[in-house]
């Protein structure tokens, strides 16, 4: 069974940066996409980027290209997500995933697919 905690969300200032980091139990990290959702309140649960096994490749949603970037340590069974130039939209909860399909299909799962974490608060004020 894999498991995935998230961490490191919280309070931050229009134009700061915070690191999120998903911790992941369970073997075959390495075979994996990752990938990171956020849900804000009243809205639709919203991709943010993915990253395959390797790392080798990643993808974003429109709304943080530029600004987020996501990686990976497979020996440490940890994925990352690092956002910067933060906005008071980018405010919601965010949620690690992870399934066994290639990185550009990671946009794709829904809740009841893969793996989640229960998601970490981000709030970014004006």
């Amino acid at each position: 069974q894999v498991q995935l905690v998230e961490s490191g969300g919280g309070l931050v200032q229009a134009g700061g940066s915070l690191r999120l980091s998903c911790a992941v139990s369970g073997r075959y990290f390495s075979s994996y996409g990752m990938g990171w959702f956020r849900q804000a309140p009243g809205k639709e649960r919203e991709f943010v980027g993915a990253i395959g096994w390797s790392g080798g490749s990643t993808y974003y949603g429109d709304s943080v290209k530029g600004r987020f970037s996501i990686s990976r340590d497979n020996a440490k069974n940890m994925a990352y997500l690092e956002m910067n130039s933060l906005k008071p939209e980018d405010t919601a909860v965010y949620y690690c995933a992870a399934d066994r399909v290639p990185s550009r299909n990671i946009a794709a799962m829904t809740p009841t697919s893969g793996y989640w974490g229960q998601g970490t608060q981000v709030t970014v004020s004006s």
